[in-house]
């Protein structure tokens, strides 16, 4: 009966021990992250950098899926229905945390995903196409208002996007006339301004530096609280007189809710640490990219800000579903 009873406790034992093992095995795959915006948009070029920093942190391999559409929509969809097993995540931005506030019947809700952390934040840059007669934002304002009725045509990555909300920024501050056009990402968007297709956009500094480098695009203000690192000649809207006028392009990781705990902190612990390394750093830097990496609940701080402070915007412009 003893021995019996010492087997049972023996067995017990070993199950138990057997579980957290298990657990702490993960990722025993490879991790997908999904990016709801099409390839070379600012939060496809921030993931792939941070995965690549990530992977080395976790040991496996990090995939980037781009599924663009419905500004973002069905990307996170296709996350937020996912299963919570640790292995599908989203690079969340400003569309992702407003669609609920824009889009009627969206097919998922905001609490279906949760925060993991933020990754890094890319300075927002007002650019124009070189024919258009303006180097600042006084000069870009007088331009668009000589425009009468028809005003600026300006490109975006969606409805929703951060793009869309500096569009939106910008009517608002200085009252021009503006046509907005939404592109599936902010490289069509840019590439619309460069065809002159389209006479402004504002887009990451990672995005379109390069442009702006060659004289294929004209710089008019950096949209962030800061000048960007890279590009530190550019003022800010709010050093032209637009202090209303400030987003950053930010790119965070958000997981299916369900996710077990101990996997959101062991990736976020992976982004932090990887986020800081001097190769992530030296990646980022020349395009004067800020990594921002923190806490599980200084991300979720972050969106809950962000979310009241664009929505407001969002229904002040009734941007709905444009």
């Amino acid at each position: 009966m003893l021995r019996r009873t010492l087997l049972v406790a023996a067995s017990m034992l070993v199950c138990a021990a057997t579980v957290p093992a298990a657990r702490a095995e993960w990722p025993e795959r490879p991790i997908r992250w999904v990016v709801p915006f099409g390839p070379g948009g600012a939060n496809d070029l921030i993931a792939r950098v941070a995965a690549e920093a990530v992977r080395k942190q976790l040991g496996q391999t990090i995939v980037i899926e781009n599924r663009p559409g419905a500004g973002a929509v069905v990307g996170t969809a296709a996350v937020a229905k996912a299963a919570p097993d640790g292995y599908t995540f989203l690079i969340g931005a400003a569309g992702v945390i407003t669609n609920s506030m824009l889009i009627k019947n969206l097919s998922y809700k905001d609490e279906e995903l949760v925060p993991v952390g933020m990754i890094a934040v890319a300075p927002s840059t007002i650019v124009v196409h070189p024919s258009v007669p303006a180097s600042n934002m006084k000069e870009f304002v007088a331009w668009a208002k000589a425009q009468g009725e028809k005003g600026v045509t300006w490109a975006t990555a969606g409805s929703g996007s951060t793009p869309h909300f500096v569009a939106e920024m910008v009517k608002d501050a200085t009252g021009i006339a503006m046509t907005i056009v939404p592109f599936r990402s902010g490289n069509d968007g840019v590439n619309a301004v460069l065809s002159n297709t389209a006479s402004a956009t504002s887009e990451a500094s990672i995005v379109v530096l390069p442009q702006i480098q060659a004289g294929l695009l004209k710089p008019i203000a950096t949209t962030y609280k800061k000048r960007i690192s890279a590009y530190p000649s550019l003022p800010t809207t709010a050093e032209q007189g637009y202090p209303s006028i400030e987003i950053g392009h930010w790119a965070g990781l958000l997981a299916p809710r369900g996710t077990p705990q101990p996997i959101i902190d062991k990736m976020n612990a992976a982004i932090q640490a990887g986020m800081k390394t001097q190769e992530a750093i030296d990646k980022l830097s020349p395009s004067g990219i800020e990594p921002a990496a923190g806490s599980v609940a200084d991300f979720a701080a972050f969106i809950d800000t962000e979310r009241k402070r664009l929505g407001a915007i969002a229904v002040k412009a009734k941007m709905g579903e444009q």
